[in-house]
């Protein structure tokens, strides 16, 4: 399987989960009295929409180079990132607010049920993030990790969520709004995520140069072409799956402009062969 085909498949398995898991908060939150399971609910929610976004990108990434988009259509999924941590921020700033207007307002202690349907959702939220993380970097999707994020984040919210409930039910009347301020916390939770998923992806749109294993991987290789006698500078690029490289190669001065080209040719078709993530790879030969 291509790794854009396990990046695809993978957001279908998140988007499954993020549809089920919405309205398994949504009816427990209304029915069992608890605001954070209601605020998880809002960020499910939220991520249903972001899933799709994210399958929308990765399958227009996926589209082959073209005449206006020689360099392939990779830089999609940094902006559907960028639209993604959008959604989260939207989903925290509700949170917040309805959270702040909840704690000043009487209302009854949550269910006891609801811990159990928490304690679920943790463990499921989690198994979810490390099945999508662990797809991210198989395939170098910063969509797919946008992805993982939510669902680890919102594993941390059904934890506050899930001690804000114990505390209003171990101590009873007086401690309803321990359920509000546990949702407080997540949105800032959530907020903090947000920036953690936003700042790759704008790395990304800038051409950050910050692949240093990658860069040391290449020169390694690129020493084992026949012809090759060292590289100068490496610089590389990521857009949406595959990494991008413009590379100087050191060859022997007395060597003929077609046995320069025909090394420069050898050492491209080995990187790609060697590293399947490489998009687009520019050698520049340099005389020794």
């Amino acid at each position: 399987m291509s790794t854009e085909q396990t990046a695809i498949k993978t957001t279908y398995f998140s988007l499954a989960t993020n549809v089920l898991l919405a309205a398994v908060k949504g009816l427990a939150g209304f029915f069992g009295n608890s605001y954070a399971l209601i605020a998880d609910a809002i960020e499910s929610t939220t991520d249903i929409f972001s899933s799709l976004l994210v399958l929308f990108g990765l399958k227009y990434a996926n589209k082959p180079a073209d005449k206006n988009h020689p360099y392939g259509h990779g830089r999609i999924e940094p902006l559907i990132t960028f639209i993604v941590v959008g959604f989260l921020i939207t989903s925290a700033t509700i949170i917040a607010y309805e959270s702040i207007q909840n704690i000043g307002t009487p209302h009854e202690l949550p269910k006891a049920w609801t811990l159990a349907v928490l304690g679920a959702i943790i463990v499921w939220k989690e198994i979810s993030f490390q099945i999508v993380n662990r797809k991210s970097k198989e395939t170098n999707s910063s969509s797919l990790k946008a992805e993982a994020w939510h669902h680890r984040s919102d594993a941390i919210t059904s934890i506050t969520a899930f001690v804000g409930i114990s505390i209003a039910l171990i101590f009873g009347k007086g401690y309803e709004s321990a359920d509000d301020w546990a949702a407080l916390f997540a949105s800032a939770f959530i907020l903090y995520n947000s920036y953690l998923i936003f700042r790759p992806a704008l790395g990304e749109i800038m051409d950050e140069n910050v692949y240093d294993d990658l860069i040391k991987e290449i020169r390694e290789i690129s020493l084992t072409v026949n012809g090759v006698l060292g590289t100068e500078k490496c610089f590389i690029r990521k857009a949406g799956l595959n990494y991008h490289v413009d590379l100087h190669a050191i060859v022997n001065a007395d060597i003929s402009v077609k046995a320069g080209h025909d090394i420069a040719h050898q050492l491209k078709d080995t990187l790609r062969e060697k590293l399947p993530q490489l998009g687009h790879v520019l050698i520049h030969v340099e005389p020794a």
